[in-house]
């Protein structure tokens, strides 16, 4: 019987390697590698024909009708949102702090492995932004990737590389540095000039440079960007024109969708645009769910008319 190694195959629509022997009767003693973050960023993007990601951000006092108020019901809120929202996303974004303050990450555990059961290819980034160094990185590292099953991570590079490379170690495993944020506080120091740097460079676009070079080492990197500032997104775009951009602000931060995909989207460069506000809270009554899905499908669709538009 004459059998081959097997390198690759397509699996749900994402390419992975395969290690181990085949024969003409079957695969025999293989271990597929699991989905990189980017397969299945790529996966959803053309799955669900998005560039939305919903924002998982629970705040108990704006829950609708019976759940108001109620932090037990973290979970149950969040994993509705999740099933009435799953096939219209490109990735869920859950932020840990909104579940750490009501000493919820136990629930946050329980929506993780929801997600996994109710949209396995949609890929999960945890809201973090963590920034320390050394062996306190190791151990977020873990928590994000181990603990919680985390795809993906914002962190803060202000610490500088060895407060990323920790979670570079994860195989597969996608890392978003903090660039341009949509608050107006990010002017402090985002859009100020290095005068030791070659060209003096903005902070911002020091940070996409080193994301898109040195710093990305296996090709795990992207970056977070506020649609609030769509000519700073379009700067990003140029600087760093492979990465994906992680932009928050649209919806209740004011963030212009379509200013946002024409500055951001480029062929083979993926954006992430997030919502959270304006559609966990599209309706304050029993139907929240059904009001969400169609605030994220409303959103979908102006993000990817404007897509076409280009």
């Amino acid at each position: 019987m004459l059998a081959v190694k097997l390198h690759a195959r397509i699996v749900q629509g994402r390419l992975c390697r395969l290690d181990g022997a085949a024969s003409y009767n079957g695969v025999m003693n293989m271990q597929a590698s699991p989905p990189t973050f980017l397969d299945m960023l790529s996966t959803a993007q053309q799955q669900n024909q998005s560039m939305l990601c919903v924002g998982l951000d629970p705040e108990p006092t704006r829950f609708p009708g019976k759940l108001k108020g109620n932090s037990n019901k973290i979970y149950d809120f969040c994993a509705a949102i999740v099933d009435a929202t799953a096939d219209l996303v490109i990735s869920f974004k859950p932020q840990i702090a909104y579940f750490a303050a009501h000493r919820a990450e136990g629930q946050l555990e329980r929506l993780m492995e929801h997600m996994r059961r109710a949209a396995p290819n949609v890929p999960i980034i945890l809201d973090a932004k963590r920034g320390d160094i050394g062996a306190t990185a190791e151990q977020y590292a873990i928590e994000a990737f181990e603990r919680y099953g985390a795809d993906a991570v914002t962190l803060s590079p202000f610490m500088g590389f060895d407060s990323v490379e920790p979670y570079l170690k994860h195989a597969g495993k996608g890392a978003f540095l903090l660039c341009r944020t949509s608050n107006p506080g990010g002017d402090d120091l985002q859009n100020q000039r290095l005068a030791s740097v070659e060209g003096q460079p903005l902070l911002y676009e020091h940070v996409a440079r080193l994301a898109q070079g040195p710093w990305n080492l296996n090709g795990q990197l992207g970056l977070v960007v506020g649609a609030t500032y769509p000519a700073e997104i379009e700067r990003v775009r140029t600087v760093a024109p492979t990465l994906p951009l992680l932009i928050p602000g649209v919806g209740a931060q004011g963030g212009d969708a379509v200013a946002t995909v024409r500055a951001g989207w480029r062929e083979g460069a993926p954006i992430i645009v997030n919502s959270s506000r304006a559609i966990l809270y599209a309706s304050g009554g029993d139907d929240f769910a059904e009001a969400a899905r169609r605030e994220a499908l409303k959103t979908r669709d102006v993000l990817q008319a404007a897509r076409g538009a280009l």
